[in-house]
């Protein structure tokens, strides 16, 4: 391939197919776009969740156990804020204090979040390019039976417990795509939809002006990884989502919300049954096994998804 690979986004799935990307193709060919949608401020800090959950898993510091998060953090603040009565119920570690710190500095010298991003990642040499998928602020709100939630506070706080009626990105209108982002979209080679939320973690992405736009006219392959397998999110609430929003909670409903912006879908063994539905909707279906749960298998099927994209370029 000549051009960069884009790859959109979000969560522990995301990061993990991120991750085996970055294994297999050299830096300046990979694009990471992230959600920013989740972003929120704690303790006056600027925390950007999927971005760091993508810039740690980059840069090998990702706590394992549980994907997000730096390995052997620890939470000696955190702790100190809750014996002075201050909200504790969004984990932050002591070292990824550090970066929300750092973060929020940055930002109030002026910088943008791309351009903080950036300066980050090469600190924890992160070699590929992870940038947000804007600079101005986006925020996902979700209706709830116990009204309006910010997505934190629906996702950690509440547990995704309360049922949701639908969820809005708050000032996407008003947001512009970042300079990376509007870059790899007209300069990539293919993109690729990781094993993300479909609603809050690639929904916000979709949901930026002219993005729809330039991926129903891009011209290089466009290839998903499906997060729903066998009728369950392998992370996250991403099924309780799609179910409460009165959506197929399967390959297919991840089809059908990428249809027209994505060529080929790639689905779990275990939904091998679903293929002629997945067809149904205007995409293709290719079947892989998709769980990843060690180092290998991620760049196993980052290299399965690439070969994909070669089929369809020699095409």
């Amino acid at each position: 391939m000549n051009g960069p690979v884009l790859a959109l986004a979000g969560g522990v799935g995301g990061a993990k197919l991120a991750l085996g990307l970055s294994h297999v193709l050299p830096p300046q060919q990979l694009v990471v776009i992230a959600n920013t949608g989740d972003d929120d401020v704690f303790h006056g800090l600027n925390v950007s969740p999927d971005l760091d959950t993508l810039m740690y898993t980059l840069a090998g510091l990702a706590n394992p156990a549980t994907g997000w998060g730096v390995a052997g953090d620890t939470f000696g603040v955190l702790e100190m804020l809750k014996r002075y009565g201050a909200d504790s119920w969004f984990g932050l570690g002591d070292r990824d204090l550090a970066t929300h710190i750092e973060r929020t500095r940055l930002l109030r010298e002026g910088r943008t979040l791309s351009e903080v991003t950036h300066y980050l990642c090469g600190k924890l040499a992160v070699k590929p390019t992870l940038a947000p998928m804007s600079n101005d602020p986006v925020r996902t709100l979700v209706e709830t039976d116990q009204g309006t939630l910010a997505f934190q506070d629906y996702f950690v706080k509440y547990r995704c417990e309360p049922s949701i009626r639908s969820v809005r990105f708050e000032g996407a209108s008003q947001a512009h795509a970042s300079p990376t982002f509007q870059q790899a979209l007209n300069s990539a080679e293919a993109v690729v939809y990781c094993p993300s939320n479909p609603v809050v973690s690639i929904g916000p992405i979709l949901a930026l002006p002219g993005v729809r736009e330039m991926l129903k006219a891009f011209r290089g392959p466009r290839i998903a990884v499906s997060p729903i397998v066998g009728e369950q999110a392998l992370r996250g609430p991403a099924a309780k989502m799609l179910l409460e929003l009165g959506e197929e909670v399967s390959c297919v409903g991840v089809a059908r919300r990428l249809a027209g912006i994505c060529d080929v879908l790639v689905v779990d063994r275990q939904d091998a049954n679903r293929v002629a539905d997945v067809r149904a909707t205007g995409v293709d279906a290719v079947v892989l096994d998709t769980i990843m749960k060690t180092d290998a298998d991620k760049k196993r099927l980052a290299q399965e998804v690439l070969q994909i994209v070669q089929r369809r370029l020699a095409a």
